[in-house]
């Protein structure tokens, strides 16, 4: 089993960064799954016991200039490690202006991956600076509790607002209430909306428009036949959205929401060569 990577375009080192950032303001520790042309962050909690779940995916080609991987057979060409993101993006803060910085698989002591930032010097010689990060091999029994997460079929789909304001409205809510109520219909409507003992409050966003989710065959998911004006909702956990809200680097191009009426709000950010999802379960 072997890995070693490279990036030495500092605009791909400071995405890769970025990326690593907002994986670690999400989850404690998460499984970074290799192979030969993506990497994927995933963070698997059992939804059905309230915890959230995350799968970052992110082509290779896109961040590394060199990138060389062996997995743990040849018909099981991945490696599955399990790390704290918080690690890793401590050690990449550190190659902010960095020459190169490589990645590789080591075993010393235990398995860890080593990132050594080269640094540029004043002399001839480059200042190295390097990294050991702690990690688990995760053993290939158990590679299917890793798969992506299905989309389960929502009732509505519906682009997001601009991140910044949503992030802003439920900073304000979270003062209020310990969870929120996320619901949208077809005509591009969303509501945030807290209501407590003492206080109700709605934000509204109109126009924001729902992804044309056709699928293969081209008929329409469940949202088919559905009325466009009646709302689906799901009332979360408000900390579970700041979370992503707040921790967000990713600055996608696109960001929308799926939700499952009462069960589940699914989060989409998607960017030219990341794509975050997040799921959410509802609360009862």
């Amino acid at each position: 089993m072997r890995f070693r990577a490279k990036i030495v375009d500092l605009a791909c080192l400071n995405h890769f960064s970025r990326v690593v950032n907002t994986i670690a303001k999400l989850a404690k520790s998460c499984t970074l799954r290799l192979t030969v042309s993506k990497l994927y962050f995933i963070l698997s909690d059992k939804v059905a016991n309230g915890g959230v779940s995350m799968w970052c995916e992110l082509c290779q080609g896109n961040f590394f200039d060199e990138f060389q991987m062996e997995g743990v057979a040849a018909e099981h060409n991945e490696i599955y490690l399990e790390l704290v993101p918080e690690n890793l993006s401590r050690a990449l803060k550190t190659a902010q202006s960095a020459k190169a910085v490589k990645i590789k698989l080591t075993n010393k002591h235990g398995p860890c991956l080593r990132v050594a930032v080269e640094l540029p010097s004043l002399s001839s010689s480059s200042r190295i600076v390097t990294h050991d990060i702690p990690v688990g091999v995760i053993p290939r029994r158990l590679w299917n509790d890793f798969r992506e997460p299905s989309v389960p079929d929502f009732d509505v789909s519906i682009y997001l607002p601009v991140l910044k304001t949503m992030k802003s409205v439920v900073e304000r809510m979270k003062n209020l209430s310990n969870s929120i109520v996320i619901e949208a219909n077809l005509s591009g409507e969303m509501n945030l909306k807290i209501e407590t003992d003492l206080v109700s409050v709605t934000t509204h966003f109109k126009d924001l428009g729902n992804p044309p989710w056709a699928s293969e065959d081209g008929c329409q998911s469940s949202t088919q036949g559905r009325d466009l004006e009646s709302m689906a909702e799901a009332r979360v956990d408000i900390r579970k959205l700041q979370q992503l809200l707040a921790g967000q680097q990713v600055n996608p191009t696109k960001a929308l929401c799926n939700i499952v009426s009462k069960r589940i709000v699914h989060l989409i950010l998607l960017h030219e060569d990341v794509s975050l999802q997040y799921f959410i379960p509802a609360l009862a």
